[in-house]
């Protein structure tokens, strides 16, 4: 079993390898062939950085079946390399507003590059653990989760987060990966696997 200081060490060690070398052999599917095969059009991840594409981690197109009004304030809660970020920026346009959380230094640090060089000027990024975010209450309008809430035990911090921080009626917009069925002794046992 994991302890919950020790499962936040390997995801962040895992995620920050692979900002610092996605060429390499990840030990879940990551990248372009994996934004595709979510339903990212083509087209949209050739008008995206690289940076933010080749890092990619996600487990649905959560940027892109979210509500996002113009000119909304958008949390995209685990940014990662800020795919879905630049994404929700182009939706909310000029007048919105993007805030991009992590909590991996080296993911932040290539979603920076990428939003330089997407001349984003409504994104702003910040490290944080998604239990603490440097948010204030009741400021964001829509948020968007994609992927984070079978990597932190702490998932009633989790809530209690976005529920202090989005205003009265805005949405959350979330997608998981989903055990259908028990995990076996093995399983659980297993150092590999953050579902245990």
């Amino acid at each position: 079993m994991h302890t919950m200081a020790r499962l936040r060490r390997e995801v962040r060690r895992a995620f920050s390898a692979i900002a610092e070398h996605p060429q390499h052999e990840p030990p879940f599917p990551t990248g372009r062939g994996l934004a595709e095969d979510l339903g990212y059009p083509a087209d949209m991840l050739d008008s995206l950085p690289a940076e933010s594409v080749e890092a990619f981690c996600g487990v649905s197109n959560v940027s892109l079946f979210a509500e996002i009004p113009t000119g909304a304030t958008v949390l995209d809660l685990g940014a990662g390399a800020g795919l879905d970020t630049l994404i929700a920026s182009k939706r909310t346009g000029p007048k919105g507003k993007v805030i991009g959380i992590d909590f991996s230094k080296a993911m932040l640090a290539r979603a920076s590059r990428a939003v330089s060089e997407f001349k984003a000027t409504n994104i702003g990024l910040r490290i944080a653990g998604a239990e603490e975010l440097p948010v204030e209450n009741a400021s964001v309008d829509v948020a968007i989760v994609n992927g984070i809430f079978n990597l932190n035990p702490n998932r009633a911090g989790i809530f209690r987060e976005l529920s202090r921080v989005v205003r009265p009626g805005g949405a959350v917009f979330a997608a998981e990966l989903v055990l259908i069925a028990p995990l076996t002794l093995e399983e659980s046992a297993s150092s590999t696997n953050w579902f245990s």
